[in-house]
């Protein structure tokens, strides 16, 4: 029997209580996203026909109990916990958090032994998720202490990738946080990732610098001229197209985005303010440098929404495309490069 080639999604449902599973629903409402690949959702039968019944929508759900019931062409259910919980939408619910947490390490679990092809994460609670077997500020770290590499927090739509050199940290740390080291990883981890999941040979990428108007030669900070703008000649020292620092401010304003494949940011909100005030609810969260694949919607839980049947599903729908689309990518970026090895071998053999 030929072996199928379509891709596995495994997806984890996030805050029972938010938009997670109606966004999950409504994007394979559509039978032709099955044509792209095959959907497992960890959860439990019982939790996604609560939110099917309230939202009054008719997605066929095929229910397994292991990996190796997977039926292409269905929406699949891994039943990862049976009993019944109280999903009280739009409240925040340290117990929801625990089924939230259950759904991700089953899903992450699978997809360590390749039992899924990507990972795709509907928004959690970063509150209630928390106990002591997650104490994580979110799902990115969470998958770097799990999988191997060092993550990187991509944000990204068709025009434009925004990556963080740092995460989920204080305001006030960051100054002390970012050093010629950390920029220089996180830089160098985007630049690969430019090449091996986007398929862009040579990257251009600009790094926005930490002060305002990048310090001011000095007036309003020093981090600029000591620590980003040496280590930017060094990596041009290296041939490769990366300039910076830019301030942030008119670097969006006056679209200079545009003309880069890449955006590193010093810290959170300096990149994803100007993200989503340009394409809040198109864009990916897309997270590099691992040796596996996860994407996720760009908003979150929405718990004011939540139930109301009005969440728009179409980062979600994007995030699934997305995943499939780097999978693919990385995949003939390994074919390519290894057959490169091969190559070398054999010529040097028959030297």
């Amino acid at each position: 029997m030929k072996k199928s080639n379509k891709i596995k999604v495994g997806i984890s449902v996030g805050d029972l209580n938010g938009i997670g599973v109606e966004v999950i629903l409504k994007t394979f409402s559509d039978n032709r996203m099955l044509d792209f690949c095959t959907p497992i959702i960890f959860a439990s039968s019982k939790a996604v026909s609560f939110h099917k019944n309230k939202l009054g929508l008719k997605v066929p759900i095929h229910g397994i109990s292991n990996l190796k019931q997977i039926v292409e062409h269905k929406v699949n259910l891994l039943n990862i916990w049976k009993e019944e919980i109280q999903i009280n939408l739009g409240k925040e619910d340290p117990e929801i958090g625990k089924y939230a947490f259950l759904s991700l390490k089953e899903a992450v679990k699978a997809l360590k032994n390749d039992e899924i092809d990507v990972l795709v994460t509907a928004p959690i609670n970063k509150n209630t998720i928390q106990s002591d077997d997650f104490r994580f500020k979110g799902h990115t770290e969470y998958l770097e202490s799990e999988l191997n590499g060092e993550a990187l927090m991509i944000l990204m739509t068709v025009e434009l990738r925004i990556g963080l050199v740092t995460g989920h940290i204080p305001i006030k740390d960051v100054a002390n946080t970012i050093n010629k080291d950390l920029i220089k990883r996180k830089v160098l981890n985007m630049y690969h990732s430019l090449i091996q999941d986007f398929q862009i040979s040579k990257p251009k990428i600009a790094v926005l610098g930490l002060n305002p108007h990048c310090g001011d030669h000095g007036v309003i900070g020093s981090e600029d001229d000591e620590i980003i703008r040496p280590l930017m000649h060094q990596l041009q020292d290296d041939r490769k197209l990366i300039y910076g620092p830019y301030a942030s401010d008119s670097f969006f304003g006056t679209q200079a985005y545009k003309k880069f494949d890449g955006v590193m940011a010093m810290y959170h909100d300096q990149g994803l303010a100007p993200f989503k005030a340009l394409s809040f609810g198109n864009g990916v969260n897309f997270t590099a440098g691992l040796d596996k694949i996860r994407t996720s919607p760009d908003h979150g839980t929405a718990f004011e929404i939540a139930g109301k049947g009005i969440a728009d599903n179409s980062s979600f729908k994007e995030a699934v495309f997305q995943a499939i689309k780097i999978f693919k990518n990385r995949k003939e970026y390994t074919e390519l490069t290894s057959n490169t090895l091969k190559i070398k071998k054999t010529r040097n053999f028959r030297k």
